[in-house]
């Protein structure tokens, strides 16, 4: 049953992933003519599902983190298209950015074994401004241009499920599409495995063990999630086997300034400052230009497919007032970047499997700033080698270092995702953790940043 079931969902996943490349093709064809604007629309116009709502009478600051909220069962859906696998969906209590109670969505699929004593936490690259882009969207058949990055994810997925894991995906920036809040994801994903583990529906228990597992946005939250789980959900911790995760951001300042100019990844700047503001309740707009504001208004409600490519060039100084042509000189950035500063987190007491590229110049990143470097496009190779040999100087547990020097940000996951499944399978198989620590070269400064004057 199990085979015939495995044969069935990845048949199902592959005639959708045909059509996902044909309708995305088309659909950012007209993205491109249409210009990022359209992201409005499409979120105004979008219906809300009454499921992601929690009325009860109980206020949400009165239960405790993880606690379920709501339950649906659905067939899990690729480009609108069911599959053999059946999803369980849990709106749970967490926390957001603020530290304010919040309610949240996370999808279960269950192990085609039914083996409910392993599971795999992953951790979607969705990345976007609009709630509807979510994955748990796109679980239940939902479709738009931004949802077709959690349907892709789907050829991630169909290997877990293949060596029989229990598969949790979180919304990691919750209701708000808190987009780079580091600290959330973290407690989205924390909340999600207690939500998963403690609802009778999934069939998960609070012996379940977990790996957690994440590229670029999802490698975010994972390892988030494996800095803050001891002293967030000690709990959870207890029970995880390790992080993989590749493409990864640590640093954010440094990323503004590695992008800056960028021919496809530059449109990430205005929409990291439009999450920053979002996740964090600042104002940044009063240090915008007319263009910069311009630009805001435009992927205000953006996925990652309204931003990449559309501002070839875009720099920092572009979008703000003269005298804010430092990043340092608008205090409110400096302050929302150092919180979400890995450099500046805990380390994770467990094991982890970090890898990242290393040719951005491949995807038209031609940054080497002093003190910077070089990356894959979009994340910083030298910040991911120093939280590394951070790891490795301030924990006990085992760190795995991987560069790709020839591989950029998007072709990285295609050796990336089977090795980190089969360094997920060892660790789940009690094998030692391997390390690099002791090789790992040496990275940047990951010291918090500090503001200095306006021009």
């Amino acid at each position: 049953m199990r085979k015939r079931t495995s044969r069935l969902l990845a048949a199902a996943v592959t005639a959708a992933l045909t059509a996902t490349a044909t309708a995305t093709a088309a659909t950012a064809a007209t993205a491109a003519t249409a210009g990022p604007a359209s992201a409005t629309a499409r979120t105004t116009a979008a219906a809300s599902d009454p499921f992601y709502s929690y009325d009860g009478s109980t206020p949400l600051a009165s239960l405790a983190p993880g606690t379920v909220l709501r339950t649906r069962t659905l067939p899990y859906h690729v480009l609108g298209l069911p599959t053999p696998v059946t999803a369980i969906q849990l709106l749970y209590r967490t926390t957001d950015a603020q530290g304010r109670p919040a309610a949240n969505v996370t999808t279960v699929l269950r192990s085609l074994t039914g083996d409910s004593s392993r599971a795999v936490s992953y951790q979607s690259f969705y990345d976007a401004l609009d709630p509807e882009d979510g994955p748990s969207r796109a679980v239940a058949g939902n479709l738009s241009l931004g949802g077709a990055i959690p349907n892709v994810e789907a050829i991630f997925l169909v290997p877990l499920l293949a060596q029989g894991y229990n598969v949790v995906v979180p919304d990691t920036e919750g209701q708000n599409a808190d987009f780079g809040a580091g600290p959330e994801y973290a407690t989205t994903t924390l909340d999600s495995i207690r939500a998963a583990t403690g609802s009778p529906a999934t069939g998960l228990t609070p012996d379940t063990r977990f790996g957690l597992m994440g590229y670029s946005g999802g490698a975010v939250a994972s390892a988030w999630a494996a800095a803050l789980a001891p002293g967030y959900a000690p709990e959870v911790n207890a029970r995880l086997v390790g992080y993989a995760e590749g493409g990864l951001l640590v640093d954010p300042a440094h990323n503004v300034r590695y992008m800056d100019g960028s021919l496809v990844w530059s449109g990430i700047i205005p929409m990291a400052l439009i999450g920053v503001s979002r996740s964090y309740g600042i104002d940044l707009t009063p240090y915008l230009n007319d263009y910069g504001r311009s630009v805001y208004r435009q992927l205000e409600h953006a996925s990652l497919t309204d931003a990449l490519g559309h501002y070839p060039g875009l720099s920092w100084k572009a979008m703000v007032k003269p005298q804010y042509a430092d990043p340092n000189s608008v205090e409110p950035f400096v302050t929302a970047v150092n919180r979400t500063n890995l450099g500046s987190a805990p380390t994770p007491t467990v094991p982890g499997y970090l890898a990242q590229g290393n040719a951005g110049v491949l995807e038209g990143t031609f940054g080497n700033p002093p003190g910077i470097g070089t990356g894959d496009g979009v994340m910083v190779a030298g910040d991911v080698r120093a939280l590394a040999r951070q790891y490795c100087a301030t924990g006990t547990a085992a760190v795995a270092y991987q560069q790709y020097d020839a591989l950029s940000h998007f072709a990285v996951p295609a050796v990336w995702a089977p090795q980190a499944l089969a360094w997920l399978n060892d660790r789940f198989a009690g094998r030692p953790a391997p390390s690099d620590c002791g090789h790992i070269p040496a990275g940047n400064s990951l010291a918090p940043e500090q503001p200095v004057p306006g021009s």
